[in-house]
């Protein structure tokens, strides 16, 4: 097979899709690598570690037009969809259910779409998104108490505090990896911590294996009470596949304190909070009704080296697969990786994006069938 590796083209975007080591092992089974020039300098690969491990580099539109299968990190950007075709196969994050005009571009494209947010292992668990979703656990932290500092429009409240003055408060909406992650991070800069989850079995989970971290069910009493003092609130929630519920109304935001945080993880699926829309890391922040609001939708490639490093540990078995089996066979062999797909042919296959969009969702047996 021949796999191209495009550039990624979103402003800040980093990372890359496949490292030197990752093409090595794709053409010792005897596949071929197109690598658009300086794909991996943002992670710290250079064209040179690129072709020492056999890829094949040259222009994006030559990447674009040769390849059988693209491996990306970021959904294609609008002026990326001229180059998508009928037959080819996307493996990339794409959250579909969040962008009816992505959707309705790759749709008609006739590409085959396998998107990496919707893998999922038989215990519900999404193993393409668990790392990018710890690094931008982290980060959330990281980010809400810079944009707390007054320069910036926040409460000017130290996340920690010191001896005799009381730490900020988080409040994390979710308990998932994001949540859990962020958790960590705040409760280890000895901030005051809450989080919020609808599964009462997973808040047993958190308090058994972070006691210094109050954990709430969330319903909508309980998310007003928290977020009333709160310095930061981190959006947090996930629906496989889907548009993330508003559990922040605009109108929420006047019973929040002046100048507090909100950093909304969920952004890339349309976000938890209504106020929020998608930002980029070189204008990152807004200001609602006196809520600084933060929404970049891909956190973690501000970090590129540690996301692309910890994405392609995940990616890459199933990049193999796909390489080795062709996408119908890997595909029927492989669960998991079966619900990653989210279009084919021109028909939505995945029930979260068909729902967002009333579209008709077909069955993707019938397209491995063929």
């Amino acid at each position: 097979m021949i796999i191209g590796v495009p550039k990624e083209i979103k402003p800040n975007e980093n990372r890359v899709a496949l490292t030197p080591a990752g093409v090595e092992a794709l053409t010792s089974k005897m596949h071929s690598v197109l690598v658009e020039w300086g794909a991996g300098e943002g992670s710290g690969f250079s064209d040179k570690d690129y072709e020492a491990a056999g890829a094949v580099l040259g222009s994006a539109e030559w990447v674009w037009m040769a390849a059988d299968m693209i491996v990306k990190v970021k959904e294609p950007i609008a002026s990326e969809w001229p180059r998508l075709r009928a037959g080819q196969v996307i493996f990339t994050y794409f959250h579909f259910a969040a962008n009816e005009e992505l959707t309705r571009a790759h749709l008609a494209s006739g590409a085959t779409c396998i998107a990496y947010e919707t893998v999922e292992l038989p215990d519900r668990e999404l193993p393409l998104l668990i790392p990018m979703s710890e690094v931008a656990g982290r980060m959330a932290v990281l980010e809400g108490a810079k944009y707390l500092e007054n320069r910036y429009g926040g409460r000017g409240v130290l996340l920690p505090g010191v001896p005799g003055v009381a730490p900020a408060k988080v409040v994390i909406l979710g308990g998932g990896v994001v949540g859990l992650n962020a958790a960590k991070m705040a409760a280890g800069l000895k901030a005051d911590v809450t989080i919020l989850d609808t599964s009462n079995e997973r808040l047993r989970y958190l308090d058994d294996i972070m006691p210094n971290v109050k954990t709430v069910a969330s319903n909508r009493q309980h998310i007003l009470e928290q977020i009333r003092n709160a310095d930061l609130v981190i959006g947090a929630v996930l629906i496989h596949g889907a548009k993330a519920p508003k559990l922040i109304r605009r109108e929420d935001l006047k019973a929040m304190m002046p100048g507090a945080v909100i950093v909304d993880v969920a952004v890339d699926q349309g976000g938890c909070v209504e106020t929020i829309h998608p930002t980029t890391h070189e204008d990152p922040i807004y200001i609602v009704d006196g809520i600084v609001h933060y929404g970049v939708a891909n956190m973690p490639g501000q970090f590129p080296r540690t996301s692309t490093l910890a994405l392609t540990n995940a990616t890459f078995p199933y990049v193999l697969a796909l390489a080795n089996k062709g996408w119908k066979h890997a595909l029927a062999d492989d669960p998991a990786l079966r619900k990653g797909i989210n279009m084919t042919e021109g028909s939505v296959t995945y029930r979260g994006v068909a729902g967002a969009f009333e579209m008709t969702c077909f069955d993707p047996e019938q397209f491995l069938r063929t």
